[in-house]
């Protein structure tokens, strides 16, 4: 469906980015923006970004874009 174009360690920092930001809607502020954390979360679960398709940006490898 959709090629990957964000490497390992690009997901990695998407996740830990998605999770701090929705735990400010659990501690911190507590404000419903936390839940931009969603974003960068389901970027990384899906390895897919659309503005990078946009960009032209790829941080993951030739073999890991097919899968």
């Amino acid at each position: 469906m959709f090629c990957r174009n964000i490497g390992p360690v690009d997901r990695a920092l998407r996740a830990i980015v998605g999770l701090v930001l929705i735990s400010l809607t659990v501690v911190g502020p507590q404000t419903l923006w936390g839940l931009v954390g969603i974003v960068p979360l389901l970027t990384a679960f899906l390895g897919f970004c659309p503005a990078y398709t946009i960009l032209g940006v790829k941080t993951c490898r030739v073999e890991d874009r097919a899968a």
